[in-house]
């Protein structure tokens, strides 16, 4: 994908765990942004296993979604989450004490590094429906 001319791409990723830890799933959703309007260009969803906890799916979304960009070859990238605890650890302004998170917040700063700019922002779970449904999904597939 050539992206030169285009400089606006918004990723949004979402997790969830049925008994936290349980069935877990992860979801992303990145878009375009032209003239104000978003067009999805992906979406995927993966199924994590039986026995996860919420801020373990929360990471995964981010880690796919992540990983797509960067194969995708975007350059300038704004995150979308609805966790406020792996926004604030990706921002650098909360520290990551969870032995089970480490590798995986290790990951995403690492293919944060790979895109060029990137931004995180937290957003409400009503702007995050698109990626909460993928991650659910995740859960009924499996």
């Amino acid at each position: 994908m050539n992206t030169d001319s285009v400089t606006n791409f918004t990723l949004f990723f979402d997790g969830c765990s049925k008994g936290n830890p349980g069935k877990a799933g992860a979801g992303a959703v990145i878009y375009q942004c032209i003239d104000n309007n978003l067009t999805e260009l992906w979406s995927n969803y993966k199924f994590l296993g039986d026995s996860h906890t919420n801020n373990y799916a929360e990471y995964m979304g981010l880690i796919i979604g992540l990983e797509e960009a960067v194969r995708m070859g975007i350059t300038n990238l704004h995150v979308n989450g609805d966790s406020m605890l792996v926004i604030k650890q990706m921002q650098g302004l909360y520290a990551v004490k969870a032995p089970n998170l480490m590798k995986l917040y290790k990951d995403a700063k690492t293919l944060a590094k790979s895109i060029g700019t990137i931004t995180f922002a937290h957003v409400d779970r009503s702007e995050n429906k698109r990626a909460d449904a993928l991650s659910n999904e995740a859960i009924l597939m499996a």
